[in-house]
């Protein structure tokens, strides 16, 4: 396991008690460093959504367990915040809970001529995603190698 991989797992298990008293669950958790800063970003979220003073609560409970326990050796900023409207589908569970959504999926390569296809997730699996992509009533499956792809994120509706 990874410093990163590390430390993202210490800090989910820390925030799941926090998470469960906060009735919040926890969509994910991230370190990651942008340009000189590193960045422990805790997302969250509930059926109904979740509001400023609930990302404060956690990030208040969560701050002081961080301090308490001080296994990061760098210096990070903590962000606690919702995962989004378009939020990014990076896990299993995250794609579980999009099935028969509309997402957008975007390739690293060409696939059948584009990078970019919009379509409901109709299945998952280790390997594979099958969008089901079609205009006017005509619709057909394409099915992506996990490995090619390079985002989904649940589809803006305006």
């Amino acid at each position: 396991m990874s410093k990163r991989e590390n430390y993202e797992a210490r800090t989910e298990e820390l925030l799941a008690p926090i998470a469960q008293a906060c009735h919040v669950e926890i969509y994910d958790v991230e370190y990651v460093k942008e340009g000189s800063e590193w960045y422990l970003r805790c997302y969250i979220d509930r059926e109904h959504g979740v509001s400023i003073d609930d990302c404060e609560a956690v990030s208040r409970m969560l701050s002081d367990r961080l301090d308490e326990t001080d296994f990061i050796d760098e210096a990070y900023i903590l962000e606690v915040s919702s995962p989004g409207l378009g939020r990014l589908l990076k896990k299993d569970r995250h794609l579980e809970k999009s099935l028969l959504k509309e997402v957008d999926v975007k390739t690293f390569k060409h696939v059948e001529g584009a990078k970019e296809f919009t379509g409901i997730l109709k299945a998952f699996d280790a390997d594979t995603v099958t969008l089901e992509t079609g205009d006017d009533g005509e619709t057909r499956d394409i099915v992506f190698n996990r490995k090619e792809i390079a985002a989904i994120r649940l589809t803006l509706d305006f």
